[in-house]
């Protein structure tokens, strides 16, 4: 019973995918979904089935696993423009497969379950700024999030003005934009974390994906939490948190607390145990 309590994360993320594989599978008739979400949810129950193991690089794992399958093989080999404008493109197109599958079970929807789960063991654009040597924060965090309502509202009004001047070729130009924005993004995400000393300033300031996951990660089942008569305030996990989470308030109102992305980092960190999942 104890072993069961131990995996029971791990269980959880492979039976939620592997039931959404199977019901797209026969509800859309494509196989492809049944092999990409059982991928997908495979991946992430192992990465977490690792660190319980405490295996080092379990994280690291899953995000290469999953985040080259879709960079590569879903938006380069398929085509597929995986970024939020692909969710735009095929979102008026009507069509409810591809990227809107994507963004509804990883981006819309899974967040009550996972929170921002995604952004720390799948994102493509993470896996490589997690790989800069600044991965903890150095400074303060700035007043910069603005910008990520910017970046969402230039995706939408981007792919809006291609369906209203009837520009053809869109799917040529999605592969495209795909290309380029995947370029930019790693550019300027690179670019921040050496001039903020941060690796993830990018997802904290200038990431449009964040305005559909914070929402749903506000009320995430699966977060961590603290035993308050455990800590001793050493303030070690507010030291090792990327996202500068405020850990040790179990406050759903708690300092950036929409922004965990469940690295497990100050779990780790911490000397008497006092946090967990």
């Amino acid at each position: 019973m104890e072993k069961l309590k131990k995996y029971s994360s791990s269980m959880i993320i492979f039976f939620i995918f592997e039931t959404t594989a199977v019901s797209l599978w026969l509800i859309l008739d494509n196989i492809f979904y049944l092999f990409n979400f059982t991928y997908i949810g495979g991946f992430l129950a192992l990465g977490l089935f690792l660190y319980t193991k405490k295996y080092q690089h379990a994280r690291l794992v899953v995000q290469f696993g999953v985040g080259l399958y879709m960079l590569v093989y879903l938006g380069i080999i398929c085509n597929e423009n995986m970024q939020i404008e692909g969710f735009w493109y095929y979102l008026f197109l009507g069509v409810f497969e591809a990227a809107t599958i994507h963004y509804a079970v990883a981006k819309l929807f899974g967040p009550f379950l996972f929170g921002r789960g995604w952004c720390g063991y799948a994102c493509w654009t993470a896996m490589i700024l997690d790989l800069l040597p600044y991965k903890q924060p150095q400074g303060s965090r700035k007043k910069l999030g603005y910008i990520r309502y910017i970046t969402f509202s230039v995706s939408l009004l981007f792919v809006g003005a291609l369906f209203l001047l009837h520009v053809p070729n869109l799917n040529k130009i999605m592969f495209w934009s795909f290309i380029i924005g995947n370029t930019l993004y790693y550019a300027v995400g690179i670019s921040l974390a050496v001039m903020l000393k941060d690796n993830r300033a990018f997802c904290k300031y200038i990431c449009p994906i964040t305005v559909f996951l914070k929402p749903a990660s506000y009320f995430a089942y699966m977060r961590i939490t603290v035993d308050e008569k455990k800590c001793i305030s050493c303030g070690k996990c507010k030291k090792v948190c990327m996202m500068d989470v405020d850990v040790t308030n179990n406050s759903r109102k708690r300092e950036n607390g929409t922004e965990c992305v469940l690295c497990m980092k100050c779990i780790d960190e911490c000397p008497v145990k006092a946090l967990k999942l």
